[in-house]
């Protein structure tokens, strides 16, 4: 066992040494692709997207296939230091564990049902996806849950760093980029006329003010803004990057409702303003008492481990929404996520991996 989880954080670190920002996760899906290959897996495949896919057989191909995803892009953008150092059972990398650390763990889910001699009753896909993070849209689970459907008996999502929590419930996501248009003009002698920087900065307060919900959990946040030319001139454009969240799709609407409202009155003579969605992650659940959440905690359990229900946004949105059974489990703990500084804890790595091989098996009983 000790010679797996040596394998499996080789492999991630493998993983994470090549680039894989959002729609640029090309390099790493090849190499991924390679792997599978090497492991003599069925039905090896990269779609256009660059999402992997690969059949490891069961005993019956008649049965409900089991998904087993995991995604391969990172927040980092290609020119990132990727160096990787290890202290104190810790290894730290951009992107180790968000998710190298995942798309590793189909790796080690392979190799822990092979070790013991395990063909499970039915087919198990293996797939490596693109455009989870930042404007990825879930691009690649999308095109997974097309060309799977409701065929399969279930999806379960792998995140390197999640290990302990079940998402059994999908937090609803709406994204727009708002711009601001005007004609600009010299600071000094155009003084008085409208500025896009101005306008945007003065719609951006307002929305920061708007009053959410606590339960439901609800939020938003401008993560992006920019605009103008210069310190003497009046901006004739500037946009921002607004993210809205919410436990409950009703709220969320709500919330989009009142943002658009604010948007239409910062409309005015000479000034345009303007919403460009950019991201919709829609809501979903299965109820806690649904027989793949109570497995998956069952799965933890046996490890020794008294497990979380919570919810998230991850590539899990797109099968929860339409109502296919879904959950996310993790490999281990760790922290720094989309930072540098990000790192994983080595130890919980096996009782994480025994979780999901577990998790896996039950799956077909």
């Amino acid at each position: 066992m000790k010679h797996d989880m040596e394998r499996l954080i080789e492999m991630a670190i493998a993983i994470q040494q090549i680039p894989a920002p959002t729609f640029a996760e090309g390099e790493r899906a090849a190499f991924v692709r390679e792997q599978l290959v090497a492991e003599k897996l069925n039905d090896v495949s990269v779609d256009q997207m660059n999402n992997v896919f690969a059949r490891l057989p069961g005993k019956d191909a008649t049965l409900a296939p089991l998904i087993v995803s995991a995604h391969l892009d990172t927040v980092f953008p290609a020119e990132t230091d990727l160096r990787v150092s290890r202290e104190n059972g810790r290894i730290y990398g951009p992107g180790i564990g968000d998710n190298s650390l995942g798309v590793a763990s189909l790796f080690g889910l392979i190799w822990s049902l092979r070790g013991r001699g395990l063909q499970l009753p039915g087919d198990v896909w293996l797939v490596a996806n693109v455009g989870e993070e930042g404007l990825g849209d879930l691009r690649g689970m999308k095109a997974v849950v097309e060309r799977f459907g409701s065929s399969p008996r279930a999806y379960l999502i792998l995140e390197g760093m999640a290990f302990g929590h079940v998402y059994h419930r999908a937090i609803g996501v709406h994204r727009y980029r708002i711009n601001v248009t005007c004609a600009g003009g010299h600071a000094w002698s155009d003084y008085g006329k409208p500025s896009a920087v101005h306008e945007l900065t003065s719609l951006a307060s307002q929305i920061a003010l708007l009053e959410l919900p606590l339960n439901p959990r609800t939020t938003l946040n401008v993560g992006r803004i920019e605009g103008g030319t210069g310190v003497n001139v009046l901006a004739a454009h500037a946009s921002l990057d607004l993210d809205m969240r919410s436990e409950d799709s009703s709220v969320l609407a709500s919330l989009i409702l009142r943002v658009d409202e604010l948007i239409a009155s910062a409309n005015r003579p000479g000034v345009s303003v303007e919403a460009q969605v950019i991201g919709q992650r829609p809501a979903g659940q299965i109820p806690s008492n649904h027989p793949l959440v109570q497995l998956a905690l069952q799965s933890y359990r046996e490890q020794g481990v008294e497990s979380n229900l919570i919810g998230g946004s991850t590539d899990a949105n797109l099968p929860l929404s339409k109502g296919y059974p879904a959950v996310v489990m993790g490999i281990t703990t760790g922290g720094g996520a989309h930072t540098l500084k990000e790192f994983v804890n080595v130890e919980p790595m096996q009782a994480g991996m025994q979780s999901v091989a577990g998790m896996v098996e039950r799956v077909f009983q």
